[in-house]
Parts: C-alpha cells; structure tokens; sequence
C-alpha cells in the first residue's frame, strides 16, 4: 500500500511539473531591417532566462503597408498584424526594429512610441529609436519584457517602479526594476520563469 501511494505521488509531481513545462509559449525573435545582428543576440541570451524556448529568425523588411512617409516611420500596428501570422498558436513573435514605430493614441494618428503589444495576443513590436544613452540595451530588454506582458494578457499597472508601468509619453525605464508581486505572479502562472 506504502508502494502505491508513493508511485501515485510521484506520478502526480510528474504531472504537474510536464504541465507546467509545456505552460511556456514559444518566443520567436523577428529583427527587422538593419536590427543589429549582436543586438538581437543579447536579446535572445535575455529572454531565455524567463523562457528556455526561444528562436532567432534572419532580419526581413518591414511590411510595405506599415511605413508612414509624412514621418518616416512605421505602423507599429501594421507591423504587429504582418507578424501574428507568421507563428503557430503556441508561440508569440517580437519584432525587434531600430528604426522609429508609431501608433495611434489619444486621438493623435502618428504618436512614437517604444513598444506596442496587444492585449492579449500573438505579436508585439519594440524599438530603440526613443532610448539612449548608457542603458539603452537594458531599456531595450524591459519594453521587450513589458510588451511580452501584454500579450500574456497583463495591462499596465500603477506601481512606478514595475515593468508593466504606462510610459505615458515619457522614458522611465531606468526606474523600473522588475515586475511588481500582482504582475510577476501573474505572469509565473502563464509559464515564466522568474525569481
């Protein structure tokens, strides 16, 4: 009887630990343009410590649809419809640009921004155009991190100092730290591995 129910625990430990494995999405790494190929591989080494399962893909163009002449930019949404069908349903895909991303907010049709992921979904964009300075590659991971957020399903959060904070226009990335416990919690319950 000791036998049985020792397989028995065991055999639900198992159970428990395969699911939560197969709890993490496939993040797939999409460079764009002239993304810096060193770049892009500081970014994988950074995302495989919240997931194991990443890819790097070769750098593409932008979608033709997505650039906005008058700006000398791109549509960050246009850019996030192109990728969302380029993965399987268990992945998600960032696009990782250097070059300027917009999008519209607030009534204004053109607004820069750093990121944009939708909530929930299947594809997000960042950009280091708008970051500068010493930390910019740190600044650069924490939108990749904040925007994978989003399409986990996390909104923004009012805690100054987490990951999930709304830049509401400015840059202050340098003093967010980590995901707060709410958002840090939430996103270990979809598979994340952090401490």
């Amino acid at each position: 009887m000791k036998y049985c129910l020792l397989i028995l625990f065991f055999s639900l430990l198992s159970c428990t630990n395969a699911k939560k494995e197969n709890q993490s999405k496939v993040i797939v790494l999409q460079p764009f343009g002239d993304f810096k190929t060193d770049q892009a591989k500081n970014v994988l080494v950074q995302v495989k410590t919240i997931n194991p399962n990443v890819a790097l893909r070769q750098n593409i163009s932008f979608p033709e649809n997505s650039y906005y002449k008058p700006r000398n930019r791109y549509r960050a949404d246009s850019i996030i419809e192109f990728l969302r069908n380029t993965v399987g349903k268990d992945s998600v895909v960032v696009g990782l640009s250097n070059s300027d991303i917009s999008t519209t907010k607030n009534g204004i049709k053109d607004w820069g921004i750093m990121g944009l992921g939708y909530r929930p979904g299947k594809s997000c964009v960042v950009s280091d155009f708008r970051m500068a300075g010493k930390n910019s590659n740190q600044q650069f991971y924490k939108v990749v991190l904040h925007e994978l957020g989003h399409t986990e399903g996390l909104s923004h959060c009012a805690v100054k100092t987490c990951l999930m904070r709304d830049a509401e226009g400015g840059n202050h990335l340098d003093e967010e730290k980590d995901f707060c416990k709410k958002c840090k919690s939430f996103l270990m319950n979809k598979g994340w591995q952090l401490i």
